[in-house]
């Protein structure tokens, strides 16, 4: 079984947003470790990475990961850490692989609609996936609809993908200014209890101003939160948020109120 997602996993930077979207969105190294360590001290118990090259811009680099974690890591040696496989329109399926295969992560997403463009890259998906499974890279896959929830459950009934035991991120909303839509995400729930013979641990992202709102309703639901910078700037109050911290805080005390309240 691999280890289960965290309560709370701050996304602090993602692939897109720069300083013009907020002066406190890290880029560097060295923010990214200073964002960790204040966000850590916040209440989150991991942190989705991305890294950026020397002009800002998404990268996927196994050596560069590899540096960060360590750095990270000795800031907090037990938390949990995640690094992303995002395509980010920079690279394809094989890249991202290649990348995975380089590192040998404890902890990935990766997007199936980013595996699996089209149905001839099942192949190649299929034995990624379980390549990933042999070598104990625990894969959260990254979902953004209902439909692609069927289609995982139906790659994991027909062998496709391994396991019976998995990690899910389900996403609404987008960073074009859709948003998320709470009805997808009772269905996306519908869908992965309607499959006794599987199990899920997941988490849920929601983009733009109502991000502390469907993080709450996803505790509710049984799920944990990713919070940050990545996908949303606000406060529930609509307030542009000082940092990734004060999202961190307030999702914190927000979901804490609600498994209290389950207890």
């Amino acid at each position: 079984m691999p280890r289960p997602l965290p309560r709370i996993m701050v996304a602090p930077n993602g692939a897109r947003r720069d300083k013009s979207d907020h002066p406190n969105l890290p880029i560097t190294d060295s923010e990214l470790a200073d964002t960790w360590r204040a966000c850590c001290a916040a209440g989150a118990d991991g942190i989705h990475i991305h890294i950026r090259d020397d002009a800002g811009q998404h990268l996927l680099d196994a050596e560069r990961y590899r540096a960060l974690l360590s750095r990270l890591k000795a800031t907090s040696p037990d938390a949990y850490f995640q690094v992303t496989s995002e395509a980010a329109g920079r690279y394809d399926a094989c890249a991202q692989q290649a990348m995975v295969r380089a590192l040998r992560p404890a902890h990935v997403s990766v997007a199936l609609r980013e595996m699996v463009r089209d149905p001839a890259d099942w192949v190649a998906a299929a034995e990624f996936y379980h390549w990933a499974a042999q070598n104990s890279v625990a894969i959260q896959h990254i979902l953004y609809t209902p439909d692609e929830t069927r289609r995982f459950v139906a790659a994991v009934k027909q062998g496709r993908i391994p396991g019976t035991a998995h990690q899910i991120q389900l996403v609404i909303g987008t960073y074009a200014g859709d948003p998320p839509a709470l009805d997808d995400l009772e269905t996306h729930v519908t869908l992965m209890r309607q499959e006794p013979a599987l199990t899920f641990d997941w988490m849920l992202c929601a983009f733009g101003p109502q991000e502390t709102d469907c993080l709450v309703r996803a505790a509710e639901l049984g799920g944990k939160a990713r919070v940050g910078f990545e996908n949303s700037l606000h406060m529930a109050n609509g307030q542009i948020a000082k940092d990734n911290a004060a999202r961190v805080t307030e999702v914190s005390a927000a979901v804490a109120k609600v498994l209290a309240a389950k207890a």
